[in-house]
């Protein structure tokens, strides 16, 4: 039984030993050869707008917020495309009407965020 065990599992328990192994001599050889004194360009402000190492309870934008989640929004709807296209051919004009339709939707959402400001960043 145990003969039969490793016959099936033995590539998949190496493959999983090395990806252990190569994965934490990375980590280790990183902690050991990596710069311990940051410089200042490094402590300073990212692309948030606020200083990294302050209050984490102080109050920054909203806009930040937004951008986010109007990326994640787009960003998830073009997805949809994907299976569409590979599957036009078997869903015929029914599917391409429907895909038109979630496409215009989708464009007046965004002309609707841009007309409001949404996008302009000050």
């Amino acid at each position: 039984m145990l003969t039969e065990f490793l016959k099936d599992y033995l590539p998949i328990i190496l493959f999983l030993i090395i990806a252990l192994g190569l994965s934490l001599a990375f980590v280790a050889i990183n902690y050991l050869a990596a710069p311990s004194k940051p410089d200042p360009e490094k402590l300073s402000a990212y692309e948030c707008g606020f200083e990294p190492f302050n209050d984490s309870r102080m109050e920054f934008d909203v806009r930040f917020y937004l951008v986010a989640i109007l990326f994640i929004i787009f960003d998830l709807e073009i997805a949809f495309l994907f299976p569409w296209a590979i599957s036009l051919g078997e869903i015929g004009l029914y599917g391409f009407y429907s895909m038109m339709l979630f496409l215009f939707i989708l464009t007046v959402g965004f002309i609707y965020e841009w007309k409001k400001g949404a996008l302009d960043w000050e």
